[in-house]
């Protein structure tokens, strides 16, 4: 059963990646981003993972990401299949956290430069709840770090203009556990209560090879950066449908 306090969490795995590793991910990276694949995925990249409901590509990434940043959604083979098995020796501790978590999606590759930063927003659980899979958290793996700045958050609050709705009917039918809430669509800041809606921000600036968990109903984005990059893989990780 899949519960709140997974979707609200925060945890870290340290050296979910190895010094060895890390300068791995470092050259596969560099190698694959020269000046062209850099520019296209920089400056020239007009899609997002980031998605608005009744936004184009480019006003979501306008909300989100307002000074840009460098995105990879597609990155190389071996950089994948390190990041995979790095989750499959993390799944103890994973597991103790999140023990819902079955699985992580593909991986992809960030960097931020100066005053480049992610805004507040959350991830949600999907776009039908009621559906499988189901997001229970993102992590983050930073593997250079700025500077300065550049730091990672999460926002609490006990605003109820957050949640949606309660399954407090046939909670489990549906794989979840009694009482639990579903938070409001498009929780970022394209919406007016979301961005009006008090907040208490929580920093953090992990080690490099710290991998950081932030459930899927929890507000999470980054400082911007003000001087240096920071270069991080980001995934997300799922609940499959269990059969029986």
């Amino acid at each position: 059963m899949i519960h709140i306090a997974e979707t609200i969490a925060v945890g870290s795995v340290e050296e979910f990646l190895t010094p060895k590793e890390r300068t791995r991910l470092a050259a596969v990276m560099n190698g694959f981003l020269t000046e062209e694949t850099r520019a296209r995925f920089g400056t020239q990249r007009t899609t997002s993972i980031h998605e608005i409901p009744d936004h184009s590509h480019e006003q979501a990434m306008a909300v989100y990401e307002p000074a840009g940043r460098v995105e990879v959604p597609n990155i190389p083979d071996e950089a994948e299949q390190l990041l995979q098995y790095a989750f499959d020796r993390a799944r103890p501790a994973l597991s103790r956290v999140m023990p819902s978590i079955t699985a992580c999606r593909p991986w992809t590759y960030v960097e931020y430069g100066p005053g480049q930063h992610i805004t507040a927003h959350l991830d949600s659980i999907a776009p039908d709840p009621l559906a499988w899979p189901r997001q229970i958290a993102g992590i983050s793996v930073v593997i250079h770090e700025a500077e300065v700045g550049g730091e990672f958050y999460v926002e609490s609050t006990s605003s109820n203009r957050l949640w949606n709705t309660c399954l407090d009917h046939d909670a489990q039918g549906h794989g979840y556990a009694d009482g639990m809430w579903l938070a409001h669509d498009g929780a970022d800041h394209s919406a007016d209560w979301y961005a009006a809606m008090p907040r208490t921000r929580w920093r953090v600036n992990p080690a490099p090879g710290t991998a950081l968990l932030y459930g899927s109903q929890l507000t999470h984005g980054t400082e911007p950066v003000a001087r240096g990059q920071v270069a991080k893989f980001i995934s997300w990780l799922i609940a499959e449908k269990r059969e029986g």
